[in-house]
C-alpha cells in the first residue's frame, strides 16, 4: 500500500467513523426557581450563580432539582418540571472543547441551541411566568 492509499484510507475510516464512536459528556443539570416575591434570596446551593442571577428582574433563587447525566449525541435527557412537563436536554455537536446543546419543552413548541466551551453554563428559562415565578434550567457540560 504507498502512503497516499494509505492516507486515503485513513481519511475515510475518520470522517464515516459513527457519530456515537466520539465520548459522551457529562452533564451537571438544575432546576431553579426564580420568584419576585417575599425577601431576595438565593439558595446557598446556587452561590457559584449569584453573578448570573443577579441581574434578572428575580429576586429569590431555589434549586428544586438536581442530576449528572451522560450525554450522547442525538440521545435526548429529560428532566421533570413540577407540573410534570419535561424539559429535553440534547447534545447536538461537540468540537474539541465547545459542545451544541439543545434545549426543548414540547409543550411550549420551543427549543433553543446553545453552543458553549465545556465548563460554561448556561442559565435558561423553561416556563413562562405564573404567579410571579418562573423555573430556569442551568446546564454546565463537564470535561
Amino acid at each position: 500500500m504507498t502512503r497516499r492509499s494509505f492516507l486515503l484510507a485513513l481519511l475515510a475510516l475518520v470522517t464515516l467513523a459513527p457519530a456515537g464512536s466520539r465520548a459522551d459528556v457529562p452533564v451537571h443539570v438544575r432546576l431553579i426557581k426564580g420568584s419576585r416575591k417575599g425577601p431576595p434570596h438565593i439558595d446557598p446551593r446556587l452561590a457559584n450563580l449569584k453573578r448570573q442571577l443577579s441581574p434578572l428582574a428575580y429576586v429569590r433563587w431555589e434549586q428544586t432539582s438536581e442530576q449528572e447525566v451522560s450525554l450522547t449525541r442525538g440521545k435526548t435527557e429529560f428532566v421533570s418540571l413540577p407540573d410534570g412537563d419535561h424539559v429535553g436536554v440534547t447534545l447536538q455537536e461537540q468540537r474539541g472543547n465547545t459542545v451544541t446543546l439543545e434545549v426543548a419543552l414540547a409543550s411550549r413548541n420551543t427549543q433553543s441551541r446553545l453552543t458553549v466551551e465545556r465548563g460554561q453554563r448556561i442559565v435558561h428559562q423553561v416556563t413562562g411566568e405564573r404567579s410571579g415565578a418562573a423555573f430556569f434550567l442551568t446546564v454546565i457540560a463537564g470535561p
